[in-house]
């Protein structure tokens, strides 16, 4: 059975989520880390009419709850129809060099589907859990319903620290394409419940960083292991991002 998200969505999620504005782009690595916060983008996806397109069935996906596979449905003879599909040769506008790019596919509408549904959920989440963390003050890191996982990720299972432990902000899931791991929200009570089988982890795993280099800037970056690079963005710029769209709304 296909994973479906919830059919409502946090308020908060859909906040985030609308206030992106359109940024087409040539390369993943163009728009980077705190800049997906205020911009929805798509690698190779140049024009604003069929980003805007994209964006539209994303929301309605969000929205409503709907699964990847209607999203794939309504959307790919929409993206065949404007010409976005297949391989196209392309010229990057940073280097001038004429690529075989991959356009719409089923594969990369899934990537698009599955980050943007999970992201936007998660910037949610994390201004859920500081309106209520007085209640309920813990968060709880927990396995996905993947297949296989990450050997990382397999050792952050159990990870249960305060809600502002600095660990988060790096390791708050997603945390890599493809990442369907979690966080649950606990209260005291069950915080003491839970420690006292001596199941859980309740101090901070050690990050272990590893260099990363743009090659798109030749910036270089240290990322810790186990995250794949732009998924180490702190939760508090999302919560940001959303404090200032409602004082902008």
């Amino acid at each position: 059975m296909a994973y479906q998200f919830p059919a409502t969505p946090p308020a908060d999620a859909l906040t985030y989520w609308r206030n992106k504005q359109l940024q087409p782009s040539f390369d993943y690595r163009d728009v980077w880390r705190e800049e997906h916060h205020a911009a929805f983008t798509v690698a190779k996806l140049m024009q604003m009419d069929i980003l805007e397109v994209v964006q539209n069935h994303l929301d309605e996906a969000l929205a409503e709850g709907r699964t990847f596979q209607q999203f794939k449905n309504d959307l790919t003879p929409l993206l065949q129809k404007l010409g976005w599909w297949g391989k196209q040769e392309m010229t990057d506008p940073l280097t001038g060099e004429v690529v075989d790019a991959q356009l719409g596919s089923p594969r990369r509408l899934k990537t698009i589907y599955q980050v943007n549904m999970r992201t936007s959920r998660a910037a949610g989440q994390w201004q859920r859990i500081q309106r209520t963390k007085q209640s309920h003050p813990y968060l709880l890191y927990s396995l996905g319903p993947s297949r296989e996982h990450r050997d990382e990720h397999q050792r952050w299972a159990g990870v249960l620290l305060p809600a502002d432990d600095p660990w988060w902000q790096t390791h708050f899931p997603p945390n890599g394409y493809g990442c369907k791991c979690r966080v649950r929200q606990i209260s005291q009570g069950e915080y003491e419940k839970l420690t006292a089988t001596g199941r859980y982890l309740t101090e901070a795993p050690v990050i272990e960083l590893k260099n990363w280099v743009n090659k798109r800037s030749g910036e270089s970056e240290k990322v810790p292991k186990g995250i794949d690079p732009g998924f180490d963005i702190s939760p508090r710029l999302a919560q940001q991002h959303l404090k200032y769209s409602a004082k902008k709304n």
